[in-house]
């Protein structure tokens, strides 16, 4: 008798307890809003933490904006194979100057070449080109009209490899003696400066240039003091000149 009972009394409880989940997804449903999907379980606290630490960390909002990686534009520096190839755009070319053409994407047109003493020099099938006296951005004028009925859009730079017409000469009580290429406009006192300045007893007031002009040579008298403390202009060198210092 005992064991029956107890069967019984088993059964009403599991009749209950089905009941009572009825009762609680009953309940769920209606209090979820009926554009949304109702879920199998409530989200957990643990994610919505995560998100609450992401959107508060400055970090975190950064790496999400960032693109992803290969995906954007690099700008890239077009100066800069520009400017390894620059010239020297001061420079006048003269007799005996070794130069360096380059045109894009011709090598045909391309090579080293030297100034003849006639102040010409040979470009394969663009054929001569008188360049002493000009500077290096004049010779590329020069060399790019000439390729214009050749190549298509000729892109030309001109390097000066070696400087062996324009030189100027120091003599005498000074750092640094001998012939020194003249690249452009230098000064006398200029000049004296990169040769490393004057000796200490070097006699300041009887600094002169020695100055071929046509047939003869001129003296001109260099005021040193004068010319640092800027009372008096400094003089322009030309190609040829000596300068003494006693």
């Amino acid at each position: 008798m005992s064991v029956k009972l107890g069967a019984g009394a088993l059964s009403v409880v599991l009749v209950f307890t089905v009941m009572g989940l009825a009762c609680e997804t009953t309940v769920w449903a209606q209090t979820t809003s009926p554009g949304k999907a109702v879920v199998s379980s409530p989200p957990s606290s643990d994610s919505s933490s995560a998100e609450g630490t992401s959107s508060s960390n400055p970090k975190a909002k950064a790496a999400r904006s960032d693109p992803p990686e290969g995906g954007g534009s690099v700008p890239q520096d077009s100066k800069a194979t520009t400017s390894q190839n620059k010239s020297d755009d001061s420079y006048i070319v003269g007799v005996s100057d070794s130069l360096l053409i380059s045109v894009w994407k011709e090598p045909d047109f391309s090579g080293p070449v030297v100034v003849r003493p006639d102040g010409v020099i040979t470009v394969p099938v663009a054929g001569d080109i008188h360049v002493a006296g000009l500077t290096t951005t004049q010779v590329q004028e020069q060399i790019t009209e000439k390729l214009k009925g050749i190549v298509t859009e000729p892109q030309v730079t001109v390097i000066v490899r070696d400087i062996k017409s324009r030189k100027v000469y120091l003599m005498g009580k000074v750092g640094k003696v001998g012939a020194v290429p003249l690249l452009g406009h230098e000064t006398v006192l200029q000049l004296l400066a990169e040769s490393g300045g004057l000796e200490k007893f070097a006699k300041t007031k009887k600094i002169y240039i020695l100055r071929t002009e046509g047939d003869h040579q001129k003296r001109i008298e260099f005021p040193y003091k004068k010319v640092l403390e800027g009372s008096a202009p400094d003089v322009e060198l030309v190609v040829g000149d000596v300068i003494v210092v006693p």
